[in-house]
């Protein structure tokens, strides 16, 4: 069992410095917007994987006119009190910090409070590129197997690498074959485990998600969701081969797992052109709450659930649906934001006995 009991901001976005103290399993956390809801949040997020949700460069977190940040957790994990600290310096130097151990690396860190967030700009995973998709799969995989961040790591330097061969090529007219056939190695090296820990994990996944999106849905909307690599295909030896002409002109790797996607459908039709807001949140819920049971599964207890404004334009039936699977199905930490105070009040007393409100 992993939970936070209390989270201190020290010059972290809108906070110069601001403690909370967490009391229940399920906290609403309410105020108007711009007020710091969602920064509490990222910063619990911050606290799990070592950077924003919002892809922002660390500087951008640093409170106006200040230098600097201090993110701390007090934890318990498996009934043992820990402290989780991450420090931003002067000179943008991060630290991150176990129960004052500093780690070499911060990958190391991550799986090690398992957490799973729900955000509006989330409806990019089905409407964006193949890149949110792959991000979504890479995020779960990390958290359970640290081998496939370490595979993912070194796919994604090699790949640089050999890209920027390509490029020196056609600058150059002369190709570094020996130095073209060594990366060739360490990308089907790192890329085909990669395949395997994704190709396995979608036959757990896509399934799952189906079923949670028709529970949250409420009826069959024939949503369908396929694994698509070129891995399945061919060799990754024999698509890199097969591409080396095609590489050599566009200057850019154009085989492997970096291309694999999510392709979802909808009665056939595409997703993201077909489908409605309604059916589009109810699939975003579906996969996020579905990584958060793969999670649970393997690492044998709870991830925390971060869900941000996720009553906006969302219909009664949904709301209620999704408020009722979090209140039974799970038994972590969950902590929700929301403009409304009341709309919060109104939708937890219908769900849970206890919870916590906080506003901001």
């Amino acid at each position: 069992m992993v939970g936070i009991q209390q989270l201190t901001l020290v010059q972290f976005r809108n906070y110069i410095q601001q403690q909370f103290n967490f009391t229940h399993r399920i906290v609403g956390i309410v105020g108007k917007n711009g007020t710091g809801k969602t920064n509490v949040l990222d910063a619990l997020y911050y606290l799990s994987f070592t950077k924003s949700y919002f892809s922002r460069p660390d500087a951008q977190n640093v409170h106006h006119a200040y230098q600097g940040l201090r993110i701390d957790g007090q934890y318990t994990i498996n009934n043992e009190p820990v402290a989780i600290t991450c420090i931003l310096r002067e000179n943008l130097k991060k630290e991150f910090y176990y129960d004052q151990d500093l780690y070499a690396k911060h990958s190391q860190h991550i799986g090690k409070i398992p957490c799973v967030m729900i955000a509006p700009d989330d409806v990019q995973i089905i409407t964006g590129s193949s890149e949110e998709r792959r991000r979504l799969v890479d995020s779960l995989l990390s958290q359970i197997y640290p081998e496939y961040l370490k595979y993912l790591i070194q796919y994604s330097k090699v790949l640089v690498q050999r890209n920027s061969l390509l490029k020196l090529a056609a600058e150059t007219g002369t190709m570094d074959t020996l130095l073209l056939e060594t990366l060739n190695e360490q990308l089907i090296a790192n890329g085909v485990p990669i395949f395997n820990y994704r190709n396995n994990l979608m036959k757990e996944l896509l399934p799952e998600v189906l079923f949670l999106y028709q529970q949250l849905a409420g009826i069959d909307d024939s949503v369908n969701i396929q694994y698509h690599s070129q891995l399945s295909e061919n060799t990754f030896s024999e698509l890199l081969k097969q591409s080396l002409p095609k590489d050599a002109i566009l200057q850019r790797t154009n085989v492997g797992v970096h291309k694999d996607d999510l392709l979802i459908t909808i009665q056939g039709q595409s997703f993201k052109q077909e489908a409605s807001q309604g059916q589009r949140k109810s699939l975003l819920f579906a996969l996020r709450l579905a990584e958060w049971k793969i999670i649970k599964k393997y690492k044998g207890f709870s991830p925390i659930l971060l869900m941000d404004d996720i009553f906006e334009k969302l219909d009664e039936n949904r709301m209620f649906q999704l408020l009722a699977w979090v209140s039974n199905a799970t038994d972590g930490q969950v902590f929700i934001t929301d403009t409304h105070k009341d709309r919060m009040e109104a939708l937890l007393s219908k769900h849970t006995a206890t919870y916590q409100l906080i506003e901001i």
